[in-house]
């Protein structure tokens, strides 16, 4: 199996962006724009690239085994998770089958919800055709329950950062919901912002995740830095969290 040869600068940027890596699991910072697993686009997909970076990193001959546990939408950044094994691809889809993997997210939006803190529950429809989910009846044929608790961690005058903790997996449904409760993600115009943001990319940031390591059955918490322009608006939201992020 041959893959195709990374640039200095791919090889430097993959390496600083690698959240943890052992013999069975990779962590990697997704950037906005990526996309996690190739699609009707034909573009590069982060799991080829990876490929390709651990072949020519360890100089690998033959095929290299990494296997997508969880997509992230094109649009969005931060912490995705890749198998290095066939097994721990079976257990971490275990993981996540069974709600096991706790997953945080960072939404920086118009405006600010009514309630600080609360936990959202709707029924989510989606339109094929559009690449959209709605908020619908729970009588609505194919209504699936997509639910999410949300806090708020600082506000500005047009922008306020929420944290999301992501309680399903239904097909966009925070960027969904945050639009049903008046606060639309910064730059998704799908989900009704106002304006685009300059890279194309939405302002929705895969933060934190948690789970057991699916082999050495220690307990495992990734967080992972905005590299996004619009870590510099959170920035001026709050020192103290994103503090790390920019030392």
């Amino acid at each position: 199996m041959e893959y195709r040869n990374l640039t200095e600068n791919e090889i430097l940027g993959f390496k600083s962006r690698i959240l943890f890596e052992d013999n069975h699991l990779l962590i990697v910072n997704k950037l906005s724009g990526e996309i996690v697993q190739g699609d009707k686009t034909g573009d590069e997909c982060l799991a080829e690239a990876l490929k390709a970076y651990i072949a020519q990193r360890d100089k690998k001959a033959g095929k290299v085994f990494l296997g997508v546990t969880h997509r992230l939408d094109r649009p969005v950044s931060g912490a995705c998770i890749f198998a290095k094994t066939s097994k721990a691809l079976e257990r971490m889809n275990a993981l996540f089958r069974d709600g096991e993997v706790h997953k945080f997210y960072w939404a920086l939006c118009q405006g600010k919800p009514t309630a600080e803190n609360a936990l959202l529950e709707n029924y989510l429809n989606r339109n094929e055709k559009q690449n959209k989910s709605y908020v619908c009846k729970q009588n609505s044929e194919g209504a699936k329950l997509a639910r999410l608790r949300y806090k708020v961690l600082a506000e500005g005058l047009n922008y306020s950062l929420l944290e999301v903790e992501l309680l399903s997996g239904r097909h966009h449904q925070i960027r969904c919901q945050l639009s049903h409760i008046g606060c639309p993600i910064k730059g998704d115009l799908k989900y009704g912002a106002s304006r685009s943001n300059r890279d194309g990319g939405i302002c929705l940031h895969s933060r934190r995740i948690s789970f057991i390591h699916p082999v050495k059955k220690e307990n495992l918490e990734i967080t992972a830095p905005i590299l996004s322009a619009w870590g510099k608006i959170v920035c001026e939201l709050t020192q103290n969290e994103c503090r790390e992020d920019n030392p």
